[in-house]
């Protein structure tokens, strides 16, 4: 009996090593990486920067503490800052506590206008955390069943129905924020619509609304731009990256700007580990490495090359309903459930992940070459064509 709690189902592979956008078992056997650690190595496997980076800091300072002053994160706020349009930065570990500072920031938003019991607005199908308040905030029965008393201080709206938001604004004086992932991962990448984003955005700010984007999985050049809301038109007020900002290493950051940016003072959140300088360092090197390598316009050429491969070779067989995404954010979208292929794809030496029950949703790193593409988008069609 494994020392493990048995939180995952896990596959019968263990991982030795990794290189470029390919990762060896303890067998010695090759897998062609679709999925990037869920969205995370955006560089791949062993990216010479990353690891020399990782050496070089580690041989000065891993830790000591946000009692005190940190040039790597410091550093790092500023980059962010400029690349985002955002004026501050606080520093978590990870996805769901950058989406937990964004919430605190929300509620006290409210508690400052005078609202007793300040409520977000959240979106069906949402995916933003597995604590408390992100479940909560999370649109997948499935995942909160057990856990409840869950949060309270959520209402749920459907995706990409603006009337809807309309309504909850006229109708609940306690909304004090709207929160969702501009590209739905999780729950089917499902991208908003531009229209719809557009008009939420116009609705936050005649309410006094925070608009809160969180782009733990979009983020870091996944949609083909540093941040997936830079292509539609409009800024947030709040936006959380984690994923491919550390490449590996534990970060997750929430920015805000405007008054959402002079909410927090000493005392109202913190961070143990959050920011430390080894995992700011590497952060720092993923973003320099993604600009200097022109990862986003890849992003886009090969999302685009694998798109129309899959949608080319299995179009006729009646399997594939629909394409989804951005980028190398892809969801496939099948007839019928398939949760099979992601044991049939580890088999044929492909790492891919199946959500929301029918959809393939590939994640490849943002360094693939047309060739690699090539060999991952071939052999998911194959994979679709045997069902």
């Amino acid at each position: 009996m494994s020392a493990l709690m048995p939180t995952y189902a896990r596959l019968p592979v263990t991982f030795s090593h990794g290189e470029g956008v390919y990762l060896f078992d303890t067998e010695g056997r090759r897998y062609l990486d679709g999925l990037s650690g869920i969205a995370v190595n955006g560089l791949g496997h062993a990216h010479p920067a990353v690891t020399r980076t990782i050496r070089e800091q580690a041989d000065k300072l891993v830790h000591a503490s946000n009692l005190y002053g940190i040039a790597p994160q410091e550093q790092l706020a500023e980059r962010l800052v400029e690349l985002t349009d955002m004026e501050n930065c606080f520093f978590g570990n990870s996805g769901a506590e950058a989406n937990e500072a964004a919430i605190k920031l929300a509620r006290l938003h409210g508690h400052n206008r005078g609202v007793e019991k300040p409520a977000i607005i959240v979106l069906e199908g949402a995916f933003h955390g597995r604590t408390l308040a992100t479940l909560s905030a999370t649109g997948n029965r499935k995942i909160q069943a057990g856990f409840e008393p869950l949060v309270s201080g959520f209402v749920r709206a459907p995706r990409n129905d603006a009337e809807a938001i309309r309504q909850i604004a006229a109708n609940n004086p306690d909304v004090v924020a709207f929160l969702a992932e501009p590209v739905q991962g999780e729950g089917g990448v499902y991208p908003l619509d531009r229209d719809y984003l557009q008009a939420v955005r116009q609705i936050c700010t005649e309410q006094g609304w925070l608009m809160m984007l969180d782009e733990v999985q979009t983020g870091n050049g996944r949609t083909g731009t540093w941040f997936a809301y830079q292509d539609l038109g409009f800024t947030p007020d709040v936006v959380t990256t984690a994923k491919g900002l550390g490449n590996g290493v534990p970060i997750g950051a929430c920015l805000a700007r405007g008054d959402a940016a002079a909410l927090f003072g000493p005392g109202h959140h913190g961070s143990t580990y959050g920011g430390n300088p080894l995992v700011c360092s590497v952060a720092l090197t993923v973003i320099e490495t993604i600009a200097s390598e022109n990862l986003m316009s890849n992003a886009t050429k090969m999302g685009a090359l694998i798109r129309e491969i899959i949608h080319g070779k299995t179009k006729s067989s009646g399997r594939l309903v629909e394409t989804r995404g951005k980028g190398l954010m892809l969801g496939f979208q099948l007839d019928r459930d398939c949760p099979e292929l992601v044991a049939r794809a580890l088999e044929a030496g492909l790492l891919i992940n199946v959500t929301s029950g029918n959809t393939v949703r590939l994640l490849p790193p943002l360094l693939i070459s047309e060739s690699e593409a090539t060999e991952l988008a071939n052999g998911v069609a194959e994979l679709i064509l045997g069902l």
